[in-house]
């Protein structure tokens, strides 16, 4: 059997601030994300973590 490797890396839902509108980014993003209703700023690219701008609403395992 293959080991699985370990990763610090995890998808966000999160929710824009503006508009309420929620949607799911990645934690490492290597690009800036917006809002796909107001196009507001949700999170930027820091060259490692996402800065994320909105309200984390939760942190979705990569297990499921």
């Amino acid at each position: 059997m293959a080991k699985q490797r370990k990763t610090r890396s995890r998808f966000l839902k999160v929710k824009c601030n503006d508009c309420g509108n929620e949607q799911v980014l990645f934690g490492n993003s290597a690009s800036n994300a917006k809002c796909l209703v107001c196009e507001k700023p949700m999170a930027e690219s820091t060259g490692g973590k996402t800065n994320v701008t909105a309200t984390i609403v939760a942190v979705l395992d990569k297990d499921l």
